[in-house]
């Protein structure tokens, strides 16, 4: 990791409360969070980010919303992202098989259609050598109306910020997943 996170205590106060719901949902204080800390008014914009993307009744299906985050942290390079995303995944009903073949989903049929468009999506906008086209947006719209159009970009936008902030820094995996992150983090061909 390039930034040391400070000890908890140096945080203000109300940081420390997230810090102790992340205690309390994890198990631990989370790397990332606490050095998105370091700049506490940032840290209070990308947690209310996240809580309102990551809500339990929000538009786009919960497991798909992790299907999304795990491919971008893939796509990204985020140790620690494929690591918390993935077992939010299996916890959320998705089999490690299919979490073991994200990274070659087109070339699986263990997607759905609705899975794959969503992924097709995730990939235009995470690679910079891609575009969202017209086309794609209108089989999007089959399965999705336009505000869970709207939220699923939006996640896919924050998870790429996320990553690449925590790639960046080089932030090692917590240890959440009990897969071997070279089967869940290894790039398609």
């Amino acid at each position: 990791m390039f930034i040391p996170p400070k000890p908890v205590s140096d945080y203000p106060w109300y940081i420390r409360l997230f810090f102790w719901k992340q205690k309390k949902t994890y198990g631990k204080v989370l790397e990332p969070g606490m050095l998105w800390a370091r700049s506490p008014s940032v840290f209070i914009g990308v947690a209310l980010l996240y809580g309102a993307l990551n809500r339990r009744k929000g538009r786009i299906d919960p497991a798909l919303r992790s299907l999304v985050t795990v491919r971008v942290s893939q796509i990204n390079h985020c140790e620690f992202c494929v690591d918390i995303n993935a077992t939010t995944l299996m916890k959320r009903g998705v089999s490690e098989d299919k979490v073991a073949h994200l990274a070659g989903w087109k070339d699986s049929d263990l997607f759905e259609d609705c899975e794959r468009l969503a992924l097709e999506l995730t990939e235009a906008i995470t690679y910079t050598d891609q575009d969202v086209t017209a086309e794609l947006m209108e089989k999007l719209k089959a399965h999705f109306d336009e505000d869970a159009l709207a939220e699923l970009c939006g996640l896919i936008a924050f998870q790429n910020m996320s990553s690449k902030y925590n790639a960046a820094l080089d932030i090692p995996a917590q240890g959440f997943c009990r897969m071997p992150l070279a089967v869940i983090n290894k790039e398609s061909a």
